[in-house]
């Protein structure tokens, strides 16, 4: 009869250790944090949006040729970190008041293809113009290396969320700060890559703008290190609720040293 008391009693104190486990999980995270670490990780979510869609669209920079004379087409480029587009546009689809060809986003025969420097290692060749392949597989290294660390920074702030603990929130920040820095060094490279290729000939006069993906990689990096600066902020025991907190706590405590 001693048995069937030990297993009884065995269970009843595994169930008290477990309701004990979720109080104590309730006092390590409340809904308000919660929320917060919602809020926080909405904002890397719009940060790593803007990342995939900017490495993967190819209008990080257009290259534009002049307009010549009694010519009905006009010849323009495009490209990004794995592929690039020339575009034979039609003269009169461009504004009377530019000078070059463009902008890509006109409807006009398009020919895109990968850079041969990420299969045969080749370099590309653009309006005569010759890339430099070591900075631009770099630049496609380091944004791949920062979707790598966004993903892993997400998978914290989900397990976070899940086990209702606070504890993973500096990894993840320090993952999407690391993210966003990566980001603004991949367009560092880039823009380096592009004044190469630029001086690398000068032949066929040409003008290059940076378009509407550069716009979303500077944004992408921007929210990312605010996002991750929100966990830090979170992360952070004992932080007061509200800014005005912290200076009366300060004020107190000068008083009571005095």
């Amino acid at each position: 009869m001693m048995w069937p008391n030990f297993f009884l009693q065995d269970r009843e104190e595994r169930l008290a250790m477990r309701r004990r486990g979720e109080t104590q999980r309730q006092k390590i995270m409340t809904d308000e944090q919660e929320g917060k670490i919602k809020l926080a990780f909405f904002v890397a979510i719009v940060g790593m949006t803007l990342t995939v869609l900017a490495v993967g669209t190819e209008f990080w920079v257009e290259l534009n040729t002049y307009k010549q004379n009694h010519s009905a087409i006009c010849e323009a480029a495009h490209f990004g970190l794995w592929k690039f587009c020339y575009k034979k546009l039609w003269v009169y689809d461009v504004g009377e008041e530019r000078d070059t060809c463009g902008p890509a986003e006109l409807p006009g025969e398009a020919n895109c293809s990968y850079f041969k420097f990420f299969t045969t290692g080749e370099n590309a060749n653009i309006f005569l113009r010759t890339t430099k392949k070591e900075l631009n597989i770099t630049a496609a290294v380091v944004s791949l290396l920062s979707i790598t660390l966004m993903a892993m920074g997400s998978l914290c702030i989900t397990m976070a969320l899940s086990k209702g603990v606070d504890f993973l929130l500096k990894p993840a920040s320090c993952f999407f700060v690391i993210s966003g820095l990566m980001v603004l060094v991949t367009l560092e490279i880039f823009r380096q890559s592009v004044r190469w290729l630029i001086t690398s000939n000068d032949i066929i006069p040409l003008e290059y703008e940076y378009s509407w993906s550069v716009a979303c990689a500077v944004s992408a990096g921007a929210i990312l290190i605010f996002g991750g600066a929100c966990f830090i902020l979170l992360s952070i025991p004992g932080l007061p609720k509200k800014p005005w907190e912290y200076c009366i706590r300060k004020r107190s405590t000068s008083d009571h040293t005095s």
